[in-house]
């Protein structure tokens, strides 16, 4: 009987957990089709606009910040369903948005549960997942991929929807229906047993919190995370962008590439999680980003016919983050509440550096070719590539890491 529990239990959190990844993914990239609708409802300009987005970012590290500490309170279970409560209830808001300050409290609320989400499921996924780490890491984090996939077709669907009384759908109700699905993992929460770990006196914490600031090799891990999550997030960002303006593509042909990057995203987290378990973790991640990095730098070098390549670096930046989460998890198991909100709150403010560099990078340069001519063809072309270049440097600078974190590991016999 107890086999039977145990079996029905593991069960639930193996749901709440993928499930969990779904909805992160959906509501992380349904964004996409809905902005230009917002930014036409309510009149914004680029400011206002830029200022929307840039709340992603600030309540992503506003959870960070107190996401650890709440679990430590409250629970691992009862923080997952504050999670998904407080996104959907962030839908509801944003349905109810008649201006633009209730709009932006609303999308802050949303990022919120985003932050806590991401830090929750990071946490609930290295209690559950002790065998098999890296496998099951990244087979969490397929399911966030998946969704990526399929969320912005599905968003523009659902606004073109006709509902009775005549209308659209809408992004108002798009984001609704959407944010409401956060409400399905809560049900298995609240019937399952999630491992807890021991309670830390307050000291205690400070001092783990101390002990991980001395630590050379927390440092590492937060560089190769870092670095790895630029280059991921940055071709999302980036990448549609650089076709249409370097290479002249539609925005379909540009998209298209982008969903293909996307599905070798999902497909190596789905079939490459093993082989981290099997050559170890920190190897695993240098020989990935390595291989992202360089192919990244030869769509660049080859122009236009090396473009696919683009793509196929979605299958080496992919494995990065889940299987980070698998070295942090082997390496710190008393404390990982702690390391993964170390690691993963300085990752935060690095990528919103990161991308801001990028845009900057990309202006700078192309005024130095632009020859007084704004705009012009090889100045512009010059300055995406420019952009470009520094996302592969960044997966490069990721193997770079790992091969020190490598190096040091071996000579104290500690590799993972």
């Amino acid at each position: 009987m107890r086999k039977i529990r145990f079996t029905l239990n593991h069960a639930l959190l193996l749901i709440v957990v993928f499930g969990g990844f779904l909805v992160f993914g959906f509501s992380e990239n349904i964004k996409g089709p809905a902005i230009p609708r917002m930014q036409a409802d309510f009149s914004l300009d680029e400011g206002q606009l830029g200022l929307l987005l840039a709340l992603n970012s600030l309540g992503y590290l506003v959870a960070c910040s107190f996401t650890s500490a709440l679990s430590r309170r409250i629970g691992i279970k009862w923080t997952g369903i504050a999670a998904f409560a407080s996104m959907t209830i962030a839908g509801v808001l944003m349905h109810a948005a008649k201006g633009y300050g209730f709009l932006s409290a609303s999308y802050f609320l949303m990022y919120i549960g985003n932050g806590m989400l991401e830090i929750g499921l990071a946490i609930m996924a290295a209690r559950i997942f002790t065998r098999n780490t890296g496998m099951m890491m990244n087979l969490a984090h397929f399911f966030y991929g998946l969704s990526s996939i399929v969320a912005p077709l599905i968003a523009a669907s659902m606004m073109g929807w006709h509902v009775p009384g005549g209308g659209e759908l809408g992004w108002r109700g798009m984001y609704l229906i959407m944010l409401s699905l956060a409400v399905l993992p809560i049900i298995p929460s609240l019937w399952g047993k999630f491992p807890e770990e021991e309670s830390h006196e307050s000291d205690a914490q400070a001092a783990s919190y101390r002990a991980l600031l001395r630590d050379p090799v927390a440092w590492l891990i937060v560089a190769i995370l870092s670095f790895g999550v630029v280059s991921e997030l940055a071709v999302g960002s980036w990448l549609v962008n650089f076709l249409e303006k370097a290479y002249g593509w539609s925005p379909g042909d540009a998209s298209g590439m982008l969903s293909l990057f996307f599905l070798f995203f999902t497909l190596a987290r789905l079939f490459l999680g093993p082989v981290t378990d099997r050559i170890g973790y920190t190897l695993s991640v240098m020989l990935f980003a390595a291989f992202s990095g360089l192919c990244s730098l030869a769509a660049i070098v080859i122009g236009e016919p090396g473009a696919f390549l683009f793509a196929v670096a979605g299958a080496g930046i992919a494995p990065i983050y889940p299987t980070v989460m698998a070295m942090i998890a082997k390496r710190y198991p008393k404390g990982t509440d702690t390391a993964i909100t170390f690691t993963v709150t300085l990752m935060g403010v690095a990528s919103v550096v990161g991308n801001l560099f990028i845009g900057y990078l990309i202006e700078f340069v192309r005024g130095l070719f632009d020859g007084g001519e704004t705009g012009s063809a090889p100045g512009q072309l010059i300055g995406l590539q420019a952009g470009y270049v520094f996302i592969a440097l960044m997966a490069l600078l990721c193997a770079a890491c790992c091969a020190v974190l490598y190096a040091m590991l071996r000579r104290r016999r500690e590799v993972a």
